[in-house]
């Protein structure tokens, strides 16, 4: 199935906009997805509308309800859960680790172990360093190659695993470098050892299809503004470990599922646009029902990236004084690169290509212990440049262009700008 990509920017109001004369950007790196009509739409109405929280004996409150509800069933069917009341929602990843980490730790016993990843951003790493130090429980890490990938091998998780392992914490896909992960390798390897499975899905939920069942992990985190909806966090669990854990919350807080998992009164106008997010994808392909559709999607998505990618890595390859960090073919990883160019500060290569429109991402991406393992930690990290669905292949050889002038030392004046859409 191919994805007309200039049909799916027409969607995107922000790609649009021009700035100086020149489109708001040629690509957004991975911390700027944009976010479709459709979500900007559903979140304007709710306000509009004016809502109200919940539980009240009237209409604005149960129309709250069911935009919670039918927020809950959209990412469900996002990640192939078993149900909606295994779907619950915070502010963003971050925050929901945090809370998570809390209830987990109050589990383990002084002695027990849990395993990171060097590959992980930091917010799937430092709440379970700090829940660790409470509760005098050592952290293992597993490693990646830099020459080889920069890939969490399954065999590289099971050499740390042992009877004392309470949890692995994993990255679905590195959003520094986007290398993907063998998820469920490294989750059948973590059961065989007794332990749990916390998986930081949000740098891969706008890449490719998720499905929890199959993975076999035991919890997963994604973001919202990351498959084009609003800043909001989705937090998911088996559901017989969020019923059987105590979570941390306030005593007026729900006991049950899956209010017990959320802390305090929700963003509901973001959970209309979580669900308008899942809408979108889903109308990009066809299927009988959403989970289907958006499965379909997905797929499509990474078939389009996948060519993205090579055109991108293809392109790179020619250019003499830019280093790629992280695989150099489309497969096994998301359109996302890390690279430098020459010995040129990372941080002026972005500022010099976002004067012209092109926005890239330089530094650590919160990814510290990536950078620490490739040695840049403490020289300004990488140029992070990532691609999406809406990316024009136009606009990927623009980018290569600018890239090769850079590494020259030449100027970047009069670029060449995508046709119209």
């Amino acid at each position: 199935m191919t994805l007309h990509a200039r049909l799916v920017r027409g969607r995107f109001p922000a790609l649009s906009r021009h700035v100086n004369g020149r489109p708001a950007s040629y690509l957004d790196g991975p911390g700027g997805t944009q976010v479709p009509q459709e979500v900007i739409d559903a979140m304007s109405n709710y306000m509009r509308k004016g809502g109200s929280n919940l539980e009240g004996p009237f209409v604005t409150s149960r129309e709250t309800e069911a935009i919670l509800h039918g927020a809950r069933a959209a990412v469900a069917d996002l990640i192939n859960a078993e149900g909606p009341d295994e779907i619950s929602f915070g502010q963003n990843m971050t925050s929901i680790t945090i809370a998570v980490s809390r209830a987990l730790a109050r589990t383990w016993s002084p002695g027990d172990e849990v395993l990171l990843t060097r590959l992980d951003h930091d917010a799937n790493i430092s709440p379970w360093i700090i829940a660790a130090r409470e509760r005098d429980v050592r952290v293992r890490f597993a490693d990646f190659d830099p020459d080889a990938g920069c890939v969490v091998e399954v065999d590289e998780v099971r050499r740390h695993l042992n009877p004392r392992t309470k949890l692995v914490a994993v990255t679905h896909a590195s959003n520094a470098v986007g290398s993907v992960v063998d998820m469920a390798g490294i989750c059948a390897a973590a059961h065989e050892a007794g332990a749990l499975v916390y998986v930081d899905a949000v740098h891969y939920a706008a890449h490719n299809s998720i499905d929890v069942q199959a993975s076999g992990c035991d919890f997963l985190t994604a973001s919202a503004y990351k498959f084009f909806g609003p800043h909001t966090g989705v937090f998911y669990g088996r559901r017989e470990l969020l019923e059987d854990i105590e979570s941390v919350k306030v005593r007026a807080a729900p006991d049950g599922l899956p209010g017990k998992w959320e802390t305090g009164t929700q963003s509901f106008e973001s959970l209309a646009g979580v669900t308008a997010a899942v809408e979108y994808i889903a109308s990009l392909a066809p299927g009988s029902d959403r989970r289907t559709a958006v499965r379909q999607a997905m797929g499509a998505i990474h078939a389009y990236e996948g060519d993205l990618s090579a055109r991108f890595l293809s392109g790179l390859a020619e250019i003499d004084g830019v280093k790629l960090v992280g695989k150099t073919h489309a497969e096994g990883r998301t359109p996302t690169f890390a690279v430098s160019v020459g010995d040129m500060p990372p941080h002026e290569v972005a500022e010099r290509l976002g004067e012209k429109g092109i926005f890239v991402w330089a530094g650590h991406h919160y990814a510290i212990e990536v950078m620490r393992r490739l040695g840049v930690l403490d020289s300004g990290g990488l140029v992070r440049i990532g691609l999406s669905h809406y990316t024009l292949p136009e606009e990927v050889d623009i980018v290569i262009g600018a890239l090769d002038r850079l590494a020259a030392g030449a100027d970047l004046e009069n670029l060449p700008e995508p046709a119209p859409f």
